[in-house]
């Protein structure tokens, strides 16, 4: 059964940024490598930090919209209840992929 994620990453300063994916591993990991966006390459916008996960794709997308609507206040709200201390959550979710395109030589 697949499952979807929706997920807000955050920067130190507390910007932070709403999207879902199929694959959270691999999605984190092009997120760091500068490649899914580029407002969270240009604002450090890298620790995952809060995951909601469901097998219904369409709720996942609601959800998507639903947080991306909410105001800054409401979010950070959001992620001040479910991980308190603003901790990165991607070693919880497993090892993330080496992007091929990223090694030299």
């Amino acid at each position: 059964m697949k499952i979807y994620s929706v997920y807000i990453l955050a920067s130190r300063t507390k910007v932070t940024y709403v999207g879902v994916t199929g694959n959270l591993p691999r999605r984190i990991a092009q997120h760091r490598a500068g490649k899914a966006s580029r407002f969270t390459a240009r604002y450090g916008v890298l620790s995952l930090v809060h995951v909601e996960q469901t097998p219904d794709v369409l709720a996942a997308i609601r959800r998507e919209k639903e947080l991306k609507g909410w105001k800054r206040a409401k979010k950070v709200a959001l992620v001040a209840r479910t991980n308190p201390e603003w901790g990165d959550l991607a070693p919880e979710i497993g090892p993330l992929p080496i992007d091929p395109s990223l090694r030299s030589g």
